[in-house]
């Protein structure tokens, strides 16, 4: 099932509200999505690798705690910021300022910022394990089979 943008995100407390929440694809709603996005934003950082080990190590740890609260919505999240910290680390490696179209919408030349591509794989040995625990993707299959 896809995301749902459809929501009034600004009324609704998805901890509240576990059902409404759809996982969607990749990082669909990742800044939509409260409290959540409230609770994690703030330690979402990739600047530096040592940056990117603090706040990846911070937000897995924000995981675990949603895991131990048997917090779905909270575990799927955390999983949203870890991979867009990968994500976005890779767009500021792979183009200079993190843009990769320039003003004509044409795809601007790759260059390499090794230090962004630190920061990337920081981020993604944290997504990796969270995608893979098994806790994860057997809630997640029983929230999308209950909720869609």
């Amino acid at each position: 099932m896809t995301f749902n943008y459809e929501l009034d995100f600004d009324n609704i407390n998805f901890r509240e509200q576990p059902e409404l929440y759809r996982v969607g694809r990749g990082e669909q709603g990742v800044l939509l999505v409260e409290p959540y996005k409230s609770e994690i934003l703030p330690h979402w950082r990739f600047k530096t690798p040592e940056i990117a080990k603090e706040s990846s190590e911070k937000i897995y740890q924000m995981y675990l705690d949603y895991k131990k609260a048997a917090d779905f919505v909270g575990m799927d999240m955390a999983r949203k910021f870890l991979q867009m910290g990968y994500t976005r680390s890779r767009r500021y490696a792979n183009y200079k300022g993190g843009r990769k179209y320039d003003e004509k919408g044409e795809i601007k030349e790759r260059t390499l910022n090794e230090e962004k591509a630190a920061s990337a794989a920081i981020f993604m040995e944290k997504w990796k394990i969270v995608r893979e625990d098994q806790d994860y993707l057997k809630l997640k299959k029983e929230h999308q089979k209950k909720y869609g």
